[in-house]
């Protein structure tokens, strides 16, 4: 073969290798720009003939305002705070117990509900429904708050419930005594209007979620379980209406948590024998443990996004993004590792992507002089829903990579099962439905809770549980959440109120109505 005629096939292949990468990339674009373009995840019940139902409607007046105004500050006001896993405030919770009494006497009065006590301090409500054949569900809030100081920085006292140009500050404001008096606040309310349910429904209180839940929702787990009680839903604490806190999007967007990620605690530890500090050896056992936590820091956990509901999460809200974006978002089976990279740029962000370390504790030394024989560390990781315990523990290990370094696990626990989200998934659409009745604006969107709450408790009740706060979340108020300067606005915490009020009356249907595609697919059939 002759040179030219070996350049003239090699230039043909290359030319065959060219045209097809071309037909491929062009192919790639077509089915993206059609997915782009058709994509609607969001149409889903809203168009469909739900159940006719004679809902009774809530206009608060100035007397009502000032009242569930005056309720709600005085709930702040009571420093119900857990402040380690032995010490809590039960002078504050009994006081707690009491002020309910009082704040919601219908509540506590009517034959259509029973209360009891449950480990001293948490509460459990059963409202009996007229149709018993109907399962149950149940709302969460709790009653403990985190320790808070006033030489933090607060603009208000924590505890003073001071009203500041419209707002009320203080500890538990958005966690969690919004939710919890919302919640009861709405019941009083549907109360004195005559409402009895159809479908019954539980309230559980804890007053050591802060501190795990180990005494409170446990023990109302335990009542239940001992009850044979089985729940169609639970619907607790976690995320919010987020307004102008994602980049680019258009218009407020309501997240509702379908699963938590895990959690781990691991303790490293370095023993070596102790030593003058006039003689120090190469290396020392704070030195061998800095290196291990560094290594840590500069190797973060494996990109997991697409593994879990947070791929939903930005499926769901790609309508809301411009181009280029919106091109990207309808399309993450071809951009989730683009997207992915993008995230992890972000504290925030970042803890949707990965299983994320830190360390949060260091301790080593006892004098000046005296090279230590003992240093630990401690990491706290928050476990994405496609790992688990042990594989984070793996994968510590041998990123460690040092034998003189003890890894050991703490505590645990898996990342929570992933609740449905479908058309016929009664808990998200009923949630979904009563945010959009209220707030027609936002965009709904299923998504995971990177905190830990009182429902991981009930899993063994309902294999549906949702994590969501109608509370509006606006630039800054992230750090509030445990932070300085809680806060939460009157006419926020009103909308709460008419949320819950509105989701009791939802909730009395028999079942969802046939999604509106499906209804009209048959139609098309019969044609």
């Amino acid at each position: 073969m002759t040179e030219s005629g070996s350049k003239l096939r090699i230039f043909k292949f290359l030319k065959i290798i060219i045209s097809s990468l071309l037909i491929t990339v062009l192919l790639l674009f077509t089915i993206a720009a059609i997915r782009t373009l058709s994509l609607d995840v969001n149409a889903g019940l809203q168009l469909a003939h739900w159940e006719k139902t004679n809902n009774k409607s809530l206009v608060i007046d100035h007397h009502q305002r000032e009242e569930l105004l005056a309720n709600f500050k005085e709930a702040i006001r009571i420093p119900t705070v857990s402040f380690s896993n032995t010490e809590s405030n039960t002078t504050a919770l009994h006081e707690f117990d009491r002020f309910l009494r009082k704040a919601f006497p219908t509540v506590f009065s009517s034959s259509l509900v029973h209360h009891e006590l449950v480990a001293n301090y948490s509460h459990l409500f059963w409202v009996k429904g007229s149709q018993p054949e109907l399962v149950p569900y149940m709302l969460l809030a709790h009653i403990d708050v985190v320790p808070a100081s006033e030489s933090d920085g607060w603009e208000a006292p924590p505890f003073s419930a001071k009203e500041i140009d419209g707002f009320i500050y203080g500890r538990g404001t958005i966690d969690d005594k919004n939710n919890l008096m919302g919640i009861l606040q709405a019941l009083e309310y549907l109360l004195l209007k005559g409402y009895a349910p159809r479908r019954g429904f539980y309230i559980g209180l804890g007053h050591d979620e802060e501190i795990s839940g180990l005494n409170g929702a446990m023990n109302i787990v335990r009542i239940l379980k001992q009850r044979g009680v089985q729940l169609l839903f639970v619907m607790d604490e976690c995320l919010t209406i987020l307004d102008g806190i994602i980049p680019a999007i258009e218009g407020p967007a309501a997240l509702i948590g379908l699963s938590e990620k895990g959690q781990a605690v691991i303790k490293l530890s370095v023993s070596v024998a102790p030593g003058h500090s006039s003689m120090p050896p190469r290396e020392t056992s704070i030195g061998i443990l800095a290196t291990a936590v560094k290594r840590l820091e500069d190797n973060p956990m494996p990109r997991l996004f697409g593994y879990g509901p947070e791929g939903d999460t930005f499926e769901h809200l790609a309508h809301k993004f411009s181009l280029p974006l919106k091109f990207i978002m309808s399309n993450l089976w071809l951009f989730s590792p683009l997207l992915s990279r993008i995230l992890e740029r972000k504290p925030v962000s970042n803890a949707f992507v990965r299983t994320t370390t830190a360390v949060t504790f260091f301790n080593a030394g006892v004098k000046i002089n005296v090279i230590p024989s003992l240093a630990e560390a401690y990491v706290n990781l928050r476990i994405h829903s496609a790992q688990s315990v042990q594989e984070v523990l793996d994968i510590i290990k041998d990123t460690v990579g040092d034998q003189r370094v003890k890894v050991e696990l703490v505590n645990g626990f898996d990342p929570l099962p992933i609740s449905g989200a479908d058309d016929k998934v009664f808990g998200f659409q009923i949630i979904k439905k009563t945010v959009l009745d209220l707030f027609p604006t936002v965009t709904v969107a299923p998504a995971i809770c990177i905190g830990n709450t009182d429902s991981r408790h009930f899993v063994d009740l309902t294999k549906n549980i949702y994590r969501f706060s109608p509370a509006w979340f606006k630039p800054g108020d992230f750090e509030r959440f445990h932070g300085i300067n809680e806060r939460i606005s009157t006419k926020n915490y009103e909308e709460m109120i008419v949320f819950y009020f509105n989701l009791i009356q939802n909730c009395d249907i028999r079942k969802l109505p046939e999604p509106h595609t499906t209804l009209k697919s048959k139609v098309e059939q019969r044609y």
